[in-house]
């Protein structure tokens, strides 16, 4: 293509920038009066920054585990007691359930469904998942073991520690939350 050709192509497109240009601009009196008139405002008084005494870090004897360690969060099975057993034994070789890993305040029923004969519950967790039980499966800290279902609550048994360091069972119950 010969030179003339690009002028002939790109001088109407230059031309009608050129005849746009000044609708682009407003009329901005307004803003320029108000920024006149913030700037003719008096200053205020600006307290002074407080000083601070530098920070003096005191090293606990004994804590050379690091607090960011991962392997803190992740809650590992209690020991076997080393007192007196109670009545109670405990399968600590049992793979836990997902609902374990939540205390059983946090865990919230929301509702129950039957099956081919068999009442599941909805439970929703503190990360707002929603999980089924059933009767027989286990929720919360304490070993807690389902063992009914209603319309309006989940029955388990926990297993909890006794005064003589062995376990014991305890009744508990998770609401229908309304």
């Amino acid at each position: 293509m010969a030179p003339s050709r690009y002028v002939a192509l790109w001088l109407p497109v230059a031309a009608l920038l050129l005849l746009a240009l000044p609708g682009c601009q407003r009329d901005t009196s307004d803003l320029q009066q108000y920024i006149e008139q913030v700037k003719a405002r008096p200053g205020g008084n600006i307290e002074p920054i407080p000083s601070f005494e530098p920070h003096e870090p005191f090293l606990y004897p004994g804590h050379e585990r690091s607090p960011f360690d991962s392997s803190v969060i992740a809650q590992p099975l209690p020991p076997e007691p080393a007192g007196i057993p109670g009545e109670v034994d405990i399968d600590f070789d049992r793979p836990r359930e997902p609902l374990e890993s939540f205390p059983l305040d946090s865990l919230r029923m929301v509702g129950s469904l039957e099956q081919d004969g068999v009442r599941y519950a909805l439970v929703r967790t503190p990360d707002r998942t929603i999980q089924t039980v059933q009767p027989g499966n286990h929720m919360g800290q304490n070993f807690g073991r389902v063992t009914e279902i209603t319309m309006r609550e989940i029955r388990l048994i926990e297993v909890v520690p006794d005064a003589f360091g062995g376990y014991m069972e305890r009744e508990n119950s998770v609401a229908l939350s309304e």
